[in-house]
């Protein structure tokens, strides 16, 4: 299996408006491919300007954020391709696609590092946030998967949020529960508000 980086990775309509989106940057050698589902406005983006910014987030609610309908984050312009990276984040790398890989349902762009960077210290892990992100992929599968399998996965993933999450990691579980009771009803939710 190949190292798949979490990231949020932004692109450039042709038109110049952003678009900010969780993505799972696969390495191969020493590129990275970037392979979204159609329809996507990163295929869009990517095949009027082939260049994208990924950014590692501080901030776990940039990634809960953006796959329930918030992304509307601070960004700065990028240093060597047209267009803007996440602003709080630990590091980012801009990337020129290098190659196409056609596929009529998921293509695969590979990116080239044209310019990487560090923008804060990283001075430790907390399980929360990998809870948070976690549930996140998880609320984006909800068409795909058993409601059995989420919430139990779920229901495990809750353990860290209630031992070790702070303000943000918490804000950020609340908003995939809510997304994920949506979907499956209010017995979905393992946290209730007071939890959080």
């Amino acid at each position: 299996m190949p190292l798949i980086l979490e990231t949020i990775v932004t692109t450039l309509s042709p038109a110049g408006a952003l678009h900010l989106v969780p993505f799972g940057l696969i390495q191969e050698g020493d590129d990275y491919v970037l392979a979204p589902f159609r329809p996507s406005p990163t295929i869009e983006n990517l095949e009027a300007s082939p260049y994208f910014a990924a950014s590692s987030p501080r901030d776990i609610r940039v990634i809960a954020g953006a796959v329930t309908g918030r992304r509307d984050w601070p960004t700065e312009p990028c240093e060597t391709i047209p267009g803007r990276r996440l602003a709080d984040s630990f590091g980012h790398a801009e990337f020129e696609v290098a190659g196409v890989k056609e596929d009529a349902q998921r293509p695969r762009y590979r990116g080239r590092i044209r310019h990487r960077a560090a923008h804060a210290a990283f001075i430790g892990y907390n399980r929360a946030q990998a809870a948070v992100l976690e549930a996140a992929v998880l609320s984006t599968r909800l068409h795909m998967l058993e409601p059995a399998k989420i919430l139990g996965e779920m229901t495990y993933l809750a353990i860290a949020i209630a031992k070790t999450a702070g303000p943000r990691e918490r804000e950020a579980w609340g908003w995939i529960e809510d997304k994920v009771a949506a979907a499956l009803g209010p017995d979905a939710r393992i946290l209730g508000r007071e939890d959080r």
